[in-house]
């Protein structure tokens, strides 16, 4: 079996570069780590004594937030459509 080729590409998040390696686009992987680098700004901004780590954990812990109300949001809308259907 072959592996799907994987993208490369080095970003900066919060000052930091890092090496990313992913199947996904480059620009797909440089918009992921812009997000991540704007939501760290923004949390810092309203909290500047924060360490870089308890930074990044509260910059997990809104992603996290944001992705599960958006899949209970995108399984309410499939629910509503498959009533729909029926």
């Amino acid at each position: 079996m072959s592996n799907p080729q994987k993208n490369r590409t080095t970003v900066e998040i919060y000052g930091q570069q890092y090496v990313i390696l992913g199947k996904e686009s480059l620009s797909h992987i440089r918009l992921v780590a812009s997000l991540v680098d704007d939501k760290m700004r923004e949390i810092s901004s309203k909290n500047p004594s924060l360490s870089v780590n308890k930074l990044a954990v509260l910059t997990a812990v809104n992603a996290v937030n944001d992705y599960i109300m958006i899949k209970e949001q995108l399984e309410r809308l499939q629910n509503e459509l498959k009533k729909e259907k029926d």
